[in-house]
């Protein structure tokens, strides 16, 4: 899938190296509510099953590459999909802090939010956003994401507890015949 200057892939066994540095990063883990670091084991036999349809595995994730550099600058996910109610939730990380601010998070997102809705046909999209991540916020409302909940103290820190906010993305135009 391409949009403008990205394109959303699949993830590829070459992937791996990249895979381990970006989910071994501490510095993404209170954003990915993570607490230990993955093995290269764990991340090699999650590459091998992601071939693995998202009605299995109720998720599935795309790298992120930057067409004119023939880069791997990031990655988008589709969680906690839920085809019976039709909704799924959505992540992204732009690893590479050099292609941040430059546009790529929302043409990657746009990209997967048309795929999300032409393609697997859902209704909503939603996504939970820490507090303190303006800029995560800002990229969602300006896809039309629009804050629709509040969970207070959610997240554990070191300095205390933050709130984390829930947006949705209700489709406007569903399907034929729902």
């Amino acid at each position: 899938m391409k949009y403008k200057e990205i394109r959303l892939r699949a993830l590829e066994p070459e992937d791996l190296e990249l895979l381990y540095r970006w989910e071994n990063n501490e510095s993404q883990w209170l954003i990915s509510n993570t607490i230990a670091p993955y093995s290269k084991y764990t991340l090699r036999r999650y590459l091998e099953n992601s071939h693995r349809s998202i009605y299995e595995t109720g998720q599935m994730r795309f790298m992120i590459d930057h067409i004119a550099d023939d880069l791997t600058i990031g990655t988008i996910d589709i969680y906690e999909f839920d085809p019976y109610h039709n909704r799924a939730g959505l992540g992204i990380l732009i690893a590479n802090e050099e292609y941040r601010r430059r546009g790529y998070a929302t043409m990657s997102l746009k990209c997967l939010i048309h795929y999300c809705f032409k393609t697997l046909q859902l209704h909503q999209l939603f996504c939970s956003i820490l507090a303190n991540n303006h800029e995560s916020m800002d990229l969602f409302r300006k896809q039309g994401f629009v804050q629709s909940g509040i969970r207070r103290d959610w997240i554990k820190t070191p300095d205390g507890y933050i709130d984390e906010y829930l947006f949705q993305l209700i489709n406007s135009r569903p399907a034929s015949g729902r």
